[in-house]
């Protein structure tokens, strides 16, 4: 019984002198959490677009003011029941001056729901 634990005990040091360290800001584990926010791996994607479209729409609906889609240009998304999305989008204001808006949509494809969750000019 005593080899046993001394085995152990000199795999567990054996182990722990082996496993290089970190340094402070350097990756560990995985790149991802679950239900974390990441950056859209395809900006281009239609969907995306689509989904910028349609955020631009749907504010227009509430909104006094002339906006025109012009593209989305970044984001992130977020995995929940359904997917959260940060879009930043590209967009003709009544003057045809370009401006940059941020709008963040809940979207569940399983029951065909979209939610404008909020839109404002980005800084």
């Amino acid at each position: 019984m005593r080899t046993c634990t001394f085995l152990v005990v000199v795999a567990a040091m054996i182990y722990a002198i082996a496993t290089p360290t970190r340094g402070c800001g350097e990756s560990y584990g995985t790149a991802s959490i679950e239900g974390g926010w990441e950056l859209i791996p395809n900006i281009n994607d239609q969907h995306i677009q689509d989904l910028g479209r349609w955020a631009v729409l749907e504010f227009l609906k509430h909104a006094n003011c002339m906006l025109k889609f012009n593209k989305v240009v970044s984001g992130k998304e977020q995995v929940v029941s359904g997917m959260n999305y940060e879009l930043i989008i590209d967009a003709l204001d009544g003057s045809e001056k370009l401006g940059t808006y941020k709008a963040e949509v809940y979207e569940q494809e399983r029951t065909k729901t979209r939610k404008l969750v909020s839109f404002s000019k980005a800084n």
